[in-house]
C-alpha cells in the first residue's frame, strides 16, 4: 500500500516532510537538531578531574557495585572482574578499555528519517516530560495519569519542533492494565509522532515489544533495524551501588540489538549520595560506567551515554530539590568527567514546583541552563515537568517550550556574529548622536529576523495587557495548549505498517502482553 494521501501540514507534519515554523496556532521555530557553540563552563582544574575519577574508580575497585541479575554478573565474572554473590568489583584498566569502545556520538533514525537525532559533539536534544504517575492542567486540576492525557501529551510532542525526541510516558495511564500498557502507549507514540521512541526497561516482553513495534512502524528488516540506531531506552542505577534486574536486563536486549542505552544513577545528595557534591558525582559515575562496561563487553562499539540525575534533597523534609545552585554545579562537574571519558552524556530539565508558577520556571531554567553550560547533548523532562516528577503539566509545556526556543535563538551564529554589518558602522554614522535606530535601513533590513520573538511570553505594559484581560502566564499557555489539541493532525504513516503494526498489538494482547502480580 502506498503512502497515505497528504493532509494539509499543521500541528503535525507530515511524514517526509518538516513542520513548517508557521502554524495555524503559533509562529515556532523550525525543526533543527540545535549546536552549543559555547565552551562549557569547568568548575573543575584538571587535578579536581583527577579526583573525582580516581574516588569513582576506588568506589569500583574497593566496594563494587551490586549487579542483580545473574547473567550480568556471568558475563562480568568471565570478563575478569572480581565477584562476590552478586558483588562485582571493578579494575580501572577494564573499566577505562570498555569505556574506550564506546562512540562518542551516533545518530538514531526514526520511522521518518528527517526526524533523526545526533547524540553527541556539541549538538544539544530536548525530550519531553517522561514518567509522572499524574497530571494537572488549569481545568481539571491534579489527578491520576490516565490514556486520554497521554495522548495529549504525545500530540504536544509531536506538534513542537524544539521536542526531538518522544521518551518515556508524559504520564503513566493507570487506566490501562500493566500488562498491555506498553503496547497501547508505543502504538500511539508511533502513529501521532514520527519521533524517536524509548523503550522501558521493565521486564524482557516490554523490551522485546517495543523494539518489534518500532522496527515494523519504520517498515525495516530485522538487519536494517540492528544495522543503525532506530530507539533508545535509559536505565536507572538503584542508588547507592546497585543495578537491579530488569534495567540491566532491558540494557542488554538492547545492546544486542544495536539500540542505544542512557545510563542514569539518580544520586541525591543527602539522601541516596553524600552530601557533598563530589561525593555525590563520583558515586553516580561509578554506577555509570560499571553497566557502559558491561554493555561494551557484550557489544563492543553499542551506543551509550552516562546520564546524571545528580540534585540534593531539601534537608529539613527530605524531598527532592531541583535547579539548586548544587544541581547546576554537579551538572558541570558531572559535564566534565564525561568529556574525560570522551562519552555522550543526558541531563534534565527538571523543578520541585507544583504548579507552572515562578519556581517552577526559575529552577526549570537553572536546570536547563545547566545543561547549556555542561555540554550536555540529550536533555530529559524538557517540558512538562512539576513536582519532582510526580506531576506533567500542559501549561507547563508549552511555558517551557517559550525557554527551549530561546535556548536555541540563544545558539544562533546571528546573537554573537561580528562581521561587518554586524559592527553596523554605517549605520551608527547614519542615525549620529541623540537619533534613534528604528527608521535607519540597516534596522528596516533586518527587524523582522533581529530578535527572538515568543509565542507565549507578553512583552505589552500592563495597560495593555490589562485591557486586553489581564490574562496570566499559565493561562495563555492553556489557551494554547487547547488550541494545538484542537488542529492537531497526525503525520502521516504507511497503511501497510500501520496495519502490520495493529495486527502484532493485537496479538500480544492476545498472547497476555507482558507478566504482572496481578
Amino acid at each position: 500500500m502506498t503512502e497515505e494521501p497528504a493532509r494539509k501540514r499543521r500541528a503535525g507534519g507530515r511524514a517526509g516532510n518538516k513542520q513548517r515554523a508557521g502554524t495555524a496556532v503559533i509562529d515556532q521555530m523550525p525543526w533543527r537538531i540545535p549546536v552549543n557553540p559555547d565552551r562549557p563552563v569547568e568548575p573543575l582544574d584538571a587535578e579536581g578531574v583527577q579526583r573525582i575519577h580516581r574516588g569513582a574508580m576506588r568506589i569500583l575497585k574497593e566496594l563494587g557495585i551490586e549487579m542483580l541479575n545473574p547473567e550480568a554478573v556471568a558475563i562480568l565474572k568471565q570478563a575478569g572482574c572480581k565477584v562476590d554473590g552478586t558483588n562485582v568489583k571493578f579494575e580501572e584498566d577494564f573499566i577505562m578499555e570498555m569505556v574506550a569502545k564506546a562512540p562518542s556520538q551516533f545518530t538514531i533514525t526514526p520511522r521518518n528519517p528527517e526526524r533523526e537525532v545526533i547524540i553527541g559533539g556539541k549538538h544539544m536534544v530536548f525530550v519531553n516530560v517522561s514518567s509522572p504517575p499524574n497530571a494537572w492542567d488549569l481545568e481539571r486540576g491534579k489527578r491520576s495519569g490516565d490514556f486520554e492525557s497521554f495522548k495529549e501529551f504525545m500530540k504536544l510532542t509531536q506538534y513542537f519542533n524544539c521536542i526531538h525526541i518522544a521518551g518515556g510516558y508524559p504520564v503513566e495511564p493507570i487506566d490501562i492494565h500493566p500488562s498491555v500498557r506498553h503496547l497501547d502507549c508505543l502504538y500511539e507514540k508511533l502513529t501521532i509522532t514520527d519521533k524517536v521512541v524509548h523503550a522501558y526497561s521493565l521486564g524482557a516482553e516490554r523490551v522485546e515489544d517495543v523494539m518489534e513495534m518500532t522496527r515494523i512502524a519504520g517498515g525495516l528488516s530485522e538487519d536494517e533495524f540492528r544495522a543503525r540506531p532506530r530507539m533508545y531506552t535509559n536505565i536507572n542505577s538503584v542508588s547507592p551501588l546497585k543495578h537491579d534486574y530488569p534495567m540491566l536486563d532491558g540494557a542488554m536486549r538492547l545492546a544486542r540489538r544495536g539500540q542505544p542505552v542512557i545510563v542514569t544513577p539518580f544520586t541525591l545528595a543527602g539522601a541516596m549520595a553524600p552530601v557533598t557534591m563530589a561525593g555525590a558525582v563520583a558515586l553516580s559515575l561509578a554506577e555509570a560506567l560499571s553497566a557502559i562496561a558491561l554493555l561494551q563487553y557484550i557489544a563492543p562499539g553499542c551506543p551509550v551515554a552516562i546520564g546524571t540525575f545528580t540534585s540534593n534533597v531539601d534537608m529539613k523534609s527530605g524531598a527532592p530539590a531541583f535547579g539548586t545552585p548544587e544541581y547546576m554545579r554537579a551538572t558541570q562537574m558531572t559535564g566534565q568527567l564525561v568529556r574525560h571519558y570522551k562519552l555522550p552524556m543526558r541531563s534534565s530539565g527538571v523543578c520541585a514546583a507544583n504548579v507552572p508558577d515562578g519556581q517552577a520556571m526559575w529552577e526549570t531554567s537553572n536546570s536547563l541552563w545547566a545543561a547549556v553550560q555542561s555540554g550536555t547533548n540529550m536533555v530529559y523532562h524538557a517540558a512538562g515537568w512539576l513536582e519532582g516528577g510526580l506531576i506533567a503539566s500542559p501549561e507547563k509545556f508549552v511555558m517551557d517550550c517559550e525557554v527551549l526556543q530561546m535556548i536555541q535563538r540563544y545558539f544562533e551564529e546571528a546573537t554573537f556574529a561580528t562581521g561587518e554589518d554586524d559592527i553596523a558602522f554605517d549605520a551608527i554614522k547614519e542615525v549620529g548622536p541623540g537619533g534613534h535606530y528604528f527608521g535607519c535601513q540597516h534596522t528596516q533590513d533586518r527587524y523582522t529576523t533581529a530578535f527572538y520573538t515568543p509565542f507565549v511570553s507578553d512583552w505589552r505594559n500592563y495597560e495593555a495587557w490589562q485591557l486586553d484581560g489581564s490574562t496570566w502566564t499559565a493561562e495563555r499557555a492553556h489557551q494554547i495548549y487547547k488550541q494545538i489539541l484542537a488542529e492537531f493532525e497526525e503525520p502521516a504513516m504507511n497503511g501497510d505498517h500501520k496495519e502490520e503494526l495493529r495486527r502484532f498489538v493485537a496479538r500480544r494482547k492476545q498472547e497476555g502482553g507482558a507478566p504482572t502480580d496481578f
